[in-house]
């Protein structure tokens, strides 16, 4: 999930597994796999980077041991 700014500067969370594509036309707007587009303040390479930072935070959370699971050898 990414956050980001719509043109009337209200925030919005986006599923970032949802986005089909990005253009800016002049103005920047996500379309998504679902078929609606968003329109929002940030650039293209801003939300390539939300992204990227969003995918490589859950990799580390999936790929960390979770101090929390019980384990149990058997």
């Amino acid at each position: 999930m990414i956050k980001v700014t719509r043109i009337n500067d209200s925030e919005l969370v986006v599923n970032s597994d949802l986005i089909e594509f990005v253009e800016a036309i002049p103005d920047t707007i996500i379309s998504l796999t679902t078929g609606k587009k968003i329109m929002v303040r940030e650039t293209i390479d801003e939300i390539i980077e939300r992204v990227a930072s969003f995918k490589r935070k859950s990799a580390v959370r999936v790929n960390s041991p979770d101090p929390n699971h019980a384990t149990r050898e058997g």
